[in-house]
């Protein structure tokens, strides 16, 4: 085995000593999960690798927090375990020895390549062996307790970011309820002031045409050229209105360009559940490339509203019946059709575009952070050990 470098490329202020190689055996008592069937309800938690499961009246350690590590099945997401506890036989749970921070270990565990530990052939599997004769570099106990009080607040942090985005998108959920009528009734449950008036019912194809988007796959994107919308990003990255377009492909002959305010469906997808989602593109001259249903709504239909009304409730179970096909389906003008949406006065459209989109903001913000606070991590993780 090579050398270890000695010293992380960050550390906090006044530690300069080198670190030292240790086997996890020196620093952790690995311990083995147990099946808890024979147990009583109760009120200590039982954990597996998947997490949380139930209660039950005993625990294995009833004072000593410990990290748990998947012995089979999930192998590679380590997490904390507060005390008492007990986990299941596929669950090791490691208690840190005298003089080791447990909130230290957590972070080393996260660095592990576990699947690279893997010894079985079938169902991923971890040995006692395989994890205790695993060799690392540790710090001072000092050291250890700032660098593990760090992380634990960034996973703090984390968490109070995943918990204000968990607020906002049920806050949405509710609200795309209750803003829109239910089956049968011809007003919401919740409007802006002064909107009193009954929505209106139709097919999409009195209020809307419609056309097709044409002939681009992925082997045309390039690094320049037109910005370019292919219909498999609408489940992985657009949402109800589509500002901004990230990729680009040369324009062809028979190229459909948006001319602005168009709501785009997918025309082909694996599920009817997928399938029925819609996006408004309020730009110019974007290429609405293949398997791409195009409505472009009358002046009786806001567009962001249109998408949204046809991405919940009853017009997008009208449009998952519609889909057709087994290992994919398919969606066409024809059904688009025939899909029945209700729809209040512009003005009122106007108002509850503007909601859902302030809302949609609030949730790409909170992503966002997190995201910069995960990078944040795993950089800190390269760079704070060794």
């Amino acid at each position: 085995m090579g050398m270890i470098k000695k010293v992380p490329g960050i550390r906090f202020k006044g530690f300069e000593e080198e670190w030292e190689e240790k086997n996890l055996e020196e620093i952790l008592d690995l311990n083995s999960g147990r099946d808890y069937k024979h147990l009583s309800l109760g009120n200590i938690p039982v954990y597996g690798t998947g997490g949380y499961m139930l209660n039950v009246n005993k625990a294995l350690s009833y004072k000593e927090d410990a990290i748990g590590i998947g012995r089979k099945g999930t192998i590679d997401k380590p997490y904390i375990l507060r005390a008492p506890f007990w986990t299941v036989d596929t669950l090791f749970f490691a208690i840190p020895k005298q003089n080791n921070d447990l909130e230290f270990i957590y972070p080393v565990f996260q660095r592990i390549n576990w699947k690279q530990k893997d010894e079985s052939t079938g169902v991923p599997s971890l040995s006692k062996n395989s994890i205790n004769n695993l060799n690392i570099a540790i710090a001072s106990k000092e050291e250890q307790t700032q660098i593990g009080t760090y992380f634990k607040q960034l996973d703090s942090l984390i968490q109070l970011q995943e918990q204000k985005l968990e607020k906002v998108t049920n806050l949405k959920k509710a609200m795309l309820e209750k803003m829109f009528p239910k089956e049968g009734e011809d007003v919401p449950e919740i409007r802006f002031k002064g909107f009193t008036e009954k929505w209106e019912k139709s097919l999409l194809g009195q209020v809307a045409a419609f056309s097709k988007g044409r002939g681009y796959t992925k082997n045309d994107l390039s690094q320049s050229g037109y910005p370019i919308i292919l219909y498999g990003r609408l489940y992985t990255k657009y949402e109800t209105v589509i500002n901004h377009v990230d990729t680009f492909a040369e324009s062809k002959k028979d190229a459909i360009l948006s001319k602005g305010n168009e709501v785009i469906v997918p025309a082909s997808g694996e599920t009817s559940e997928d399938i029925s989602r819609a996006s408004a593109v309020l730009k110019a001259g974007v290429i609405l490339g293949g398997d791409l249903n195009i409505v472009y709504a009358n002046s009786q239909l806001y567009p962001i509203f249109l998408a949204l009304c046809l991405t919940n409730g009853k017009s997008k179970s009208d449009l998952s019946k519609r889909a057709k096909g087994k290992s994919v389906v398919h969606l066409h003008n024809s059904d688009l059709e025939e899909v029945a949406i209700v729809y209040p006065k512009i003005g009122e459209q106007h108002k509850i575009a503007i909601y859902f989109q302030n809302l949609d903001q609030l949730i790409n913000q909170s992503q966002q952070k997190i995201q910069q606070l995960k990078h944040l991590k795993q950089a800190l993780l390269q760079k704070m050990f060794i």
